[in-house]
């Protein structure tokens, strides 16, 4: 009978950061849908407030594009730190994103955020169009890569 290999001997330690982080992401997820059901079962009108349901959606969704990260971090041929980088970038946007989302849902202050922005939206937004697509783009050409 054989040992059981160590994680670090099925993936490599970037794929295992960015697993992790979509495991941390998930369970946000299901504790936003603990919020969103409270809301539903105690507002008058049986619904959450809108930025509760789009932070539990969006951390479902984002949960599973941070497991797609995963998958082509550990495909790609670039060296661990840039896959590091790569993949956390749209993560950290990832995060961010959720977490205005839950801040809004707290303080049930807009129900669209960009009615009356703040300073910044438009820069911050531009950062994560270009972050999130710029680090997927690197992990598909570092898959790219391995390919050819």
């Amino acid at each position: 009978m054989t040992a059981d290999p160590d994680l670090a001997d099925l993936v490599g330690v970037d794929t295992a950061l960015v697993v992790v982080a979509a495991g941390v992401i998930l369970v946000w997820a299901l504790a936003l849908g603990v919020w969103k059901y409270h809301g539903i079962r105690t507002s008058p009108d049986r619904t959450a407030h809108i930025y509760v349901d789009i932070a539990h959606r969006a951390a479902l969704m984002y949960s599973f594009a941070t497991l797609v990260l995963a998958a082509l971090v550990e495909l790609s041929a670039f060296p661990t730190t840039v896959n590091v980088i790569a993949a956390a970038v749209p993560i950290v946007f990832f995060v961010a994103a959720i977490a205005a989302y839950c801040i809004h849902g707290a303080l049930r202050d807009t129900t669209n955020q960009f009615v009356d922005s703040t300073p910044g939206t438009y820069l911050f937004m531009l950062a994560l169009i270009v972050g999130e697509i710029g680090g997927v783009l690197v992990l598909v050409a570092g898959v790219l890569v391995r390919l050819t």
